[in-house]
């Protein structure tokens, strides 16, 4: 059975909807996952306590006198030796778990998982993915950002582990990886992408070439490869997309009286265009190149985030999404690219 990690203590309502997402995720998981709870033994119990019939759902607690705030610096994170992120990341390196997820505080969880689990061999920098709606069902974005310097061969690693991720994840073979830039044209962008669309015609990944901005959102590629500084402002941007369909939704629907009739008529559809922009939908990121499947959720996660990024990290667990990067970065460092 897939054991997965739940850092209790992550998030801005931690342990509250952690505790109940984890619970909610143990409730689906038939026999193919378990939960494991750490953090606070006697918070998380309480917390267990409010929720009826779990006491044949398939979750452990595991102790941690820590936790690690979510405005701390990833420096002062390491020296918490006993946190609820160190002990999860520790019980993954032990063999004792084979996922961690964490809404906790980002960089601390970076930090933790590259000290802790190391970088697969070959990768310079590991990056976050993030998912993203499109017109044609979802999109990979790497990286949302982990790193906002990079070099072209790491935009290159980016996309081989994106591709990896989708294509196992989504289940689909040779998902195509197009490269952030302003412009199509292989001559548009700064000297960094310019380097990397070269280096990318010679990796092992379904390169389809530039992509601009207004490209993501139509679907054009399955994976978009991108240092973490434009990432996560394209990251940012897209978040509030959901915020201000809400809003017009609501501001429309108020100023006429046939609109709230026709809402009324046609509130199943809003209710499923709004979860197309609803982060909780995807649960969390993934943190690609760390050698363990670690995802990384929202701070302001509910307990359906929260499930949701549990079932993502069984996903990633189930189709060996790691020994696939291992394998595929191998053959790539030994051809000499």
């Amino acid at each position: 059975m897939i054991k997965i990690a739940l850092d209790a203590m992550g998030g801005d309502n931690a342990p509250v909807d952690v505790v109940h997402g984890g619970i909610e995720a143990a409730r689906l998981a038939k026999d193919k996952y378990e939960v494991i709870l750490v953090g606070d033994k006697e918070a998380i119990e309480k917390e267990i306590a409010k929720h009826f019939h779990t006491q044949n759902l398939p979750i452990t607690i595991v102790h941690s006198s820590q936790a690690v705030a979510m405005d701390e610096h990833p420096s002062n994170a390491l020296k918490m030796k006993d946190s609820s992120i160190a002990v999860a990341i520790g019980l993954l390196k032990d063999g004792k778990a084979d996922a961690v997820v964490s809404a906790g505080n980002t960089g601390a969880v970076m930090a933790t998982a590259l000290f802790g689990l190391k970088r697969i061999k070959g990768i310079r920098r590991p990056a976050i993915g993030s998912i993203l709606p499109t017109e044609k069902g979802t999109t990979l974005l790497i990286d949302a950002g982990a790193n906002v310097d990079c070099r072209p061969m790491d935009l290159v690693q980016f996309g081989i582990m994106g591709q990896i991720y989708y294509s196992h994840v989504f289940a689909v073979p040779n998902a195509s990886v197009g490269l952030l830039s302003i412009g199509h044209e292989d001559t548009k962008g700064n000297e960094t992408v310019l380097a990397a669309h070269e280096l990318f015609k010679k990796a092992p990944v379904s390169f389809i070439g530039n992509i601009e901005g207004g490209d993501i959102l139509k679907g054009k590629a399955h994976v978009v490869a991108c240092d973490g500084f434009v990432g996560n402002i394209v990251l940012k941007f897209a978040e509030s997309l959901h915020g201000l369909l809400k809003f017009n939704l609501r501001r429309f629907i108020r100023k006429y009286f046939f609109s709230q009739i026709g809402y009324v008529l046609m509130k199943a559809t809003f209710d499923n265009i709004k979860r197309v922009f609803d982060y909780q939908e995807y649960g969390g990121a993934p943190l690609l190149g760390v050698d363990g499947c670690c995802i990384i959720a929202h701070g302001k996660s509910t307990p359906k985030a929260i499930k949701n990024a549990i079932l993502a990290a069984y996903k990633m667990v189930d189709e060996d999404v790691i020994d696939h990067i291992k394998a595929s970065m191998s053959e790539f460092t030994e051809e000499g690219a």
